[in-house]
């Protein structure tokens, strides 16, 4: 199994990907715990003298005017957890979860927190263990930070909570409490000291995980775009030419342009479908939906990779309020803001829409007899009789149509709270949330492409006695769908087939195959 070494200058989107999901196991670093336990004796010379300091001696938010008094402050850490840890609805994925800890713990680290060192080795010892805190679908507006979500599991960390074990069992609420969870890893709660309640609670780690595995999965998706496009592109006896290299990076340098267009024109080299068509055919151009297909996934990747940049930087923040300055100052800020991480969840989100939105239109064109140029109605063994692939453009219609839901900004609304003290919020949460919805149906979307893609350019072979045959690398898609898909007939329980294209799509396995014939894809 892998393992993950955390110091205190931070970590990679690889990192959070293989905690988050592969359950990658998490080292401290001696530079790092010998650089929390020197700030920590810093804020402990801070607790005890007579002037008032935010989070440490005084009270939070709208309350940071009262002074607390040195035998409050234990009760003080413990009802910020509490109160705080106040989420409702759903419980939202284990591996959130992991990446939200993984995030908290990596700012932990960097000793800008103030914290002991058992705080962050025992947020690593949980994570390590396999133990997962509950944390709810609402509670957090993404301002000062992620707080409910952060709050469910510095909850768990003190022996209280929910939480479920590696099995999947659940402690806390009306069952086992989760001390014993904790006991049964070998895992001691802590007791808060000052200012810790604070930095577990303070950061914008849910929606920086949700972003980063966004990114991941949408970078393949892109990928698989540009394959599924292309096999459309053999279905409807497209052309390649549009795709040539001099119409794209020397006249319009975009770079995801270019990349796309390249992917596409690779897919579709030495195909038969393509080549029987160069020559005599009465169209003047295709259709949007195929000719710009490299316009639009390109300009997706171009906001995937601002989205990056923005996601590198905040992965090298460490966002906690108060922060501990390296000349040791503790000053309040406004770092905990989700804006920067908002704004970028909800521009993926317009542009898996919009991927999703052109997959469904071309996949349209090749159930349409006065649009396929020579197919049978819906791809039909029988039209008339069979209804074909009909219904699985409405899936499609209706995926794509819930994607433009939510593709409505998030980021855009904000709705005070504690008394008008935090009277501007991110919503970078929900943002979040969203996006990993909008994600699912992209991947959905470009399955229910691929199957229909697969039959066009099957049906054009048995028509033809197998001259109009697909490229290399359509075959070799092909190839792996049929082996668990079966190809054009009559009527039968489509639904099962999708849901295994969409797995197919979801493994990397339709890349992979891609590749297999053509090499790696941008």
């Amino acid at each position: 199994m892998r393992t993950v070494t955390l110091s205190s200058s931070g970590t990679t989107a690889e990192d959070v990907i293989a905690v988050a999901r592969h359950g990658a196991q998490v080292v401290l670093s001696e530079e790092a715990l010998a650089t929390v336990a020197k700030v920590r004796a810093h804020i402990d010379e801070l607790a005890v003298s007579d002037t008032p300091a935010y989070g440490i001696s005084t009270g939070f938010g709208a309350l940071a005017n009262r002074h607390i008094p040195t035998d409050l402050r234990t009760q003080l850490q413990k009802s910020l957890i509490r109160s705080h840890a106040a989420g409702m609805g759903p419980a939202v994925e284990p591996e959130v979860v992991r990446a939200l800890m993984f995030l908290r713990a990596k700012t932990l680290a960097s000793g800008r927190t103030g914290v002991r060192p058992v705080v962050v080795q025992t947020m690593v010892d949980v994570l390590n263990a396999g133990i997962t805190p509950v944390v709810r679908e609402f509670g957090s507006l993404g301002c000062s930070g992620d707080l409910a979500p952060l709050s469910h599991c510095a909850l768990v960390l003190i022996g209280e909570g929910e939480a479920t074990g590696p099995d999947g069992t659940l402690f806390g609420g009306a069952g086992r409490p989760v001390s014993e969870l904790l006991a049964s890893a070998g895992i001691e709660p802590i007791t808060l000291a000052e200012k810790e309640g604070l930095a577990l609670v303070n950061g914008t780690d849910g929606m920086l995980g949700m972003l980063l595995m966004a990114i991941a999965d949408l970078r393949e998706l892109f990928t698989t775009a540009d394959i599924t496009a292309a096999l459309s592109v053999e279905g409807l006896l497209g052309t390649d030419q549009v795709f040539l290299p001099e119409l794209h990076a020397t006249l319009r340098p975009h770079p995801g342009q270019a990349a796309s267009a390249d992917n596409m024109l690779r897919v579709l080299a030495n195909s038969p479908i393509v080549a029987s068509h160069r020559e005599g055919d009465s169209r003047v151009q295709d259709a949007y939906s195929l000719r710009c297909a490299p316009q639009v996934a390109g300009a997706a990747r171009d906001t995937l990779d601002h989205a990056y940049l923005v996601a590198t930087r905040e992965l090298a923040a460490s966002i906690d309020n108060p922060v501990v300055l390296p000349d040791g100052r503790v000053s309040s800020n406004g770092n905990f803001h989700g804006a920067p991480v908002a704004y970028v969840l909800d521009f993926l989100a317009i542009v898996a829409a919009d991927v999703a939105s052109i997959a469904e239109r071309r996949t349209d064109r090749m159930l349409d007899p006065a649009r396929s140029h020579g197919l049978p109605a819906f791809l039909a063994g029988d039209p008339g009789v069979d209804s074909g692939l009909m219904i699985a453009q409405y899936t499609q219609a209706g995926l794509v149509s819930d994607s433009k839901r939510l593709a409505v900004p998030a980021s855009v609304d904000s709705i005070p709270s504690s008394a008008m003290q935090e009277d501007h919020v991110s919503m970078g949460w929900h943002a979040a949330r969203k996006l990993r919805r909008s994600v699912e149906n992209l991947r959905r979307v470009l399955a229910i492409e691929l199957v229909t893609a697969s039959r066009a350019i099957d049906i054009r072979c048995a028509l033809s006695d197998g001259v109009l045959a697909p490229g290399p690398a359509g075959a070799a898609v092909i190839a792996v769908l049929r082996a668990s898909v079966q190809g054009p007939g009559t009527d039968r329980f489509l639904s099962p087939e999708l849901e295994e294209a969409d797995r197919l799509v979801a493994s990397g396995a339709i890349r992979a195959a891609a590749e297999s014939a053509v090499g790696v894809l941008s």
